[in-house]
């Protein structure tokens, strides 16, 4: 036998292809001889043994050092040291050979006493009874350690991680509506107004995120902890305060609660006589300002110019009054704010809350449609004409733009206005988001709704404004959900199961859409509904009766919903009548046509692009 050294030369043609292209080139017979010689020294089956061990060690580690909890840099370490062995192992699989005699280097194992082939077997069985080990491992972990109870874990932690509540900043309030102190329990009004203009106050803080007084209100006397609300509004404070009144003499107490850990921040109590209520509620803003150490220089002041005692007792009555969104108490508003005007006629407050009445005269559609918004542009006009950087004002004009005269140009003027004046409020983000679902604009749209409800996360009118631009965006499910979830916060929401009904309508479910209209108080609005079901069920006649029904009820403001029915039912001629009468009523829910479902079988006529143009909407 020979060895290594006594091995004959490479043939001369190889030695001469070597010297042509050098010591380093990768010739085929190198590679050749290069892989010969890995395989023969056991390189591969030793490496394949080294990963398959590595995994085998790495799973339970992981396991071990989990329920420990070892930290993350310790898994890491470990993997680090593996990766670095794993060419250490390779080379001395190269360079040593296991002989009778123990380890030697290969190159001095003479060639008639190696055992590789002896060495080899032994690594293919070993490589075979690790495989084995793996797979059975790998067979207990998936149908017993992390069989169907684990998977449900892990589904349950993935929804948690999934559904884990954003981050709160600090900088972050809610104000919860003040209870009334007072021995007869008759100041409820007094108080919610006062818990309003706090509200007010505070949004104009720079850096601090206020939410909205709809959102806040919807805790009125509910035993709910101050954690649980937090997470709900998703703050980091609370302010409750209490109100207790006699005659002209008021004592608030306000106090600042932690909602992570139910801790008091802050708490004041301030004495003072009605006529100088406005001092309170500035001092109050100041103080949480301290607390929250944001810039006391920064909190803004009210105009207390000609308010008397008598004045600012009217306007608390007429915001609780307001509040109520009901015909009886959007008219006993009306009143209310318009006895401040006849003894202040420039007062701003008084002004641009008649503004807000009439808009709600309008879109409650109690008297006939389209009342209620020229009067909203008057007093919006007059509140400019006392204060020219009123951002209120400029709202109320851009809601009748976009609800009365259809001006969208003018409208987005108002709103840039607004804007440009006051940080957006969900109220204004609301009123933008109209603009651009008149506009076809929806995914716009949703973003600036999505906005809003940071602001105010309870509010049903901006889920049902969601609702309305989902279903025009032709997200049925989603129209659904919005509208469920605008039920969920206000059971009593104006015709909101109608709006869910309409929404099943579209996804088939006609079964599940007639229940819902079933449960529709409003009689008119669950006839329309019914309509548009029996049609689709193909019940002509239950769909004509229902029709019928619908429109001898009330003909006066229910235009656009007539249009809406006839033209789901193909007759296309009653509904561009209907249409036109919508028109010229200014009937407010007009100004989203733009991609309304329920029209669709009126795209393909050309009295439809007509309409579209007379409605300053493009194609």
């Amino acid at each position: 036998m020979t060895t290594e050294q006594d091995r004959p030369p490479l043939s001369r043609e190889v030695s001469r292809l070597e010297g042509e292209v050098g010591p380093r080139a990768h010739h085929p017979l190198l590679h050749f001889r290069v892989l010969e010689q890995l395989k023969q020294r056991n390189v591969f089956r030793v490496a394949v043994l080294y990963l398959v061990v590595c995994w085998l060690i790495l799973e339970p580690v992981h396991v071990v050092f989990h329920m420990l909890e070892v930290p993350i840099w310790a898994n890491r370490l470990v993997v680090m040291l593996m990766a670095v062995g794993f060419p250490a192992v390779v080379i001395f699989a190269w360079v040593y050979e296991i002989t009778p005699e123990g380890l030697k280097p290969t190159v001095e194992v003479p060639h008639g006493q190696s055992i590789r082939k002896l060495t080899g077997r032994r690594l293919d069985r070993a490589i075979i009874a690790v495989l084995a080990v793996a797979l059975a491992y790998f067979v207990v972990d998936r149908f017993w350690i992390s069989g169907p109870s684990a998977q449900r874990a892990t589904a349950q932690n993935l929804k948690a991680l999934t559904t884990a509540s954003p981050v709160i900043s600090d900088k972050s309030v809610a104000v919860l509506p003040f209870a009334d102190m007072t021995e007869k329990q008759d100041q409820a009004y007094f108080a919610d107004g006062m818990a309003e203009e706090v509200i007010d106050l505070l949004a104009k803080l720079p850096g601090l995120r206020v939410i909205g007084r709809t959102s806040s209100f919807q805790f009125r006397g509910k035993a709910i902890d101050v954690r649980a609300i937090g997470s709900q509004l998703q703050t980091a404070y609370v302010l409750e305060g209490s109100v207790r009144r006699s005659n002209d003499q008021v004592r608030v107490t306000a106090q600042l609660v932690g909602t992570q850990d139910g801790v008091h921040r802050w708490s004041g109590t301030y004495d003072a006589k009605l006529d100088n209520i406005i001092r309170v509620q500035e001092a109050i803003a100041a103080a949480i300002s301290r607390s929250l150490e944001l810039a006391i220089s920064d909190v803004p002041t009210q105009d207390r110019s000609a308010t008397s005692a008598e004045a600012y007792d009217l306007y608390m009555r007429g915001l609780h009054a307001l509040d109520s969104s009901s015909k009886d108490g959007c008219e006993q508003a009306i009143g209310l704010f318009s006895q401040i005007l006849r003894e202040e006629p420039n007062s701003e407050r008084a002004l641009i809350s008649l503004a807000r009445a009439h808009e709600c005269i309008a879109w409650g559609a109690w008297n006939v449609p389209g009342a209620g918004l020229p009067q909203a542009r008057e007093f919006a006009t007059r509140t400019l004409d006392a204060n020219p950087r009123s951002a209120a004002a400029h709202l109320v004009l851009a809601t009748v733009d976009i609800e009365h005269d259809f001006d969208w140009a003018a409208a987005q003027r108002e709103i840039d206005t607004a804007f440009n004046l006051a940080p957006p409020n969900a109220r204004a983000l609301t009123v933008a988001a109209r603009l651009q679902q008149a506009l076809g604009q929806f995914d716009r749209a949703i973003d600036l709704l999505n906005q809003a409800l940071e602001r105010e996360p309870l509010d049903p009118l901006i889920y049902d404004t969601l609702g309305d631009t989902y279903m025009r965006a032709d997200l049925y499910e989603r129209a659904e959900a919005m509208y469920r979830r605008c039920l969920q916060i206000a059971p009593n929401f104006i015709v909101e199961h109608f709006y869910v009904s309409n929404a099943l309508l579209m996804r088939g479910r006609l079964e599940e859409a007639l229940a819902e209209a079933n449960l529709e108080a409003d009689d008119e609005a669950a006839n329309f509904a019914r309509a548009l079901i029996f049609h689709a069920m193909g019940k002509s006649a239950d769909s004509d009766a229902a029709l019928k029904r619908a429109l001898a009820a009330n003909t006066i403001h229910w235009s656009s919903e007539a249009a809406r029915a006839y033209a789901f039912r193909g007759e296309l001629d009653q509904s561009f009548e209907w249409l036109d009468r919508a028109y010229q009523q200014r009937d407010v829910d007009l100004y989203y046509v733009k991609g309304d479902p329920l029209l669709k079988n009126l795209k393909g006529d050309t009295r439809y692009k007509a309409f579209l143009r007379k409605m300053n909407l493009p194609d």
